[in-house]
C-alpha cells in the first residue's frame, strides 16, 4: 500500500468467514476500505506492528468506515498516534495525528480476534515498541519492519537501535521453528530457516 509499498495483511479464520483481522494499514486507506467492502469483509481488529506513518496512515479511513474496529499497538508506540515527529509524518512534510489506540499490548500478550490467534513478541530496534505476531498453530510470523528477506529493518529513525534489533531477532524470531513462514512489513515472505542460513546480518 502506498509509495512505500507497505504490506497490509487481511486475515480470516476460513475462506467463508467475513470477520477479519488486519495487520498494518499504510497509505491508500481508501483503497483498503474499498477492498474490504468489495469482499464483504468486516474488520474487527487492526494490529499495528509499529507506529511509523507508512504502517498507521490507514487508521483514520478504517475507523471512519468501520467505527467498531479495535486498534492495537504496543505500549511503547502509543505516542506515535499523536506525535508527528515520532511517526515520521513530520519528515514527509505534513503532520499525521489520530485518536489513541483502543488497546495497548505488551510482550507475551495473546490477541485472539476474528477466529485468529497470535502471541505478541516484542522485537524492538526499528522502533522502541515494534512487535511481531506469531501463530505456533499455523507456523507463521508477521514481523513488521524488524526482519526482511535477506536484511533487517533500518535503525536510523527515532527509537532505532541496531544492537537491540539484532538481539531481539535472535532471541524472539530465530528461535522459532525453521519452517516458520515470515511475513515482513515490506517485500516478499521468507522463512526462519532461510534467514538463519542466508541473511548476512546473522552470519
Amino acid at each position: 500500500m502506498g509509495a512505500y509499498e507497505t504490506n497490509c495483511y487481511i486475515l480470516r479464520s476460513s475462506e467463508t468467514a467475513t470477520d477479519c483481522l488486519i495487520i498494518d494499514a499504510g497509505f491508500d486507506g481508501d483503497k483498503l476500505v474499498g477492498f474490504l467492502r468489495q469482499h464483504n469483509f468486516n474488520p474487527v481488529a487492526l494490529v499495528l506492528t509499529h507506529g511509523h506513518i507508512d504502517h498507521i496512515a490507514g487508521v483514520i479511513a478504517l475507523r471512519t468506515e468501520f467505527p467498531d474496529i479495535k486498534v492495537y499497538i504496543h505500549e511503547l508506540e502509543a505516542e506515535m498516534f499523536t506525535r508527528p515527529e515520532q511517526n515520521l509524518s513530520a519528515f514527509a512534510g505534513y503532520s499525521f495525528t489520530t485518536e489513541p489506540a483502543d488497546s495497548i499490548i505488551r510482550d507475551g500478550d495473546i490477541i485472539e480476534k476474528a477466529g485468529v490467534k497470535f502471541q505478541v513478541l516484542h522485537t524492538p530496534g526499528h522502533t522502541s515498541g515494534g512487535i511481531s505476531l506469531y501463530s505456533e498453530r499455523d507456523g507463521i510470523a508477521f514481523v513488521g519492519d524488524a526482519l526482511f528477506a535477506g536484511s533487517v529493518g533500518r535503525t536510523d529513525f527515532p527509537g532505532g537501535d541496531m544492537a537491540r534489533l539484532i538481539t531481539g531477532i535472535k532471541d524472539k524470531l530465530l528461535k522459532l521453528p525453521d519452517k516458520t513462514v515470515v511475513y515482513p512489513g515490506h517485500g516478499p515472505a521468507t522463512t526462519i530457516g532461510e534467514e538463519k542460513v542466508h541473511n548476512p546480518f546473522f552470519q
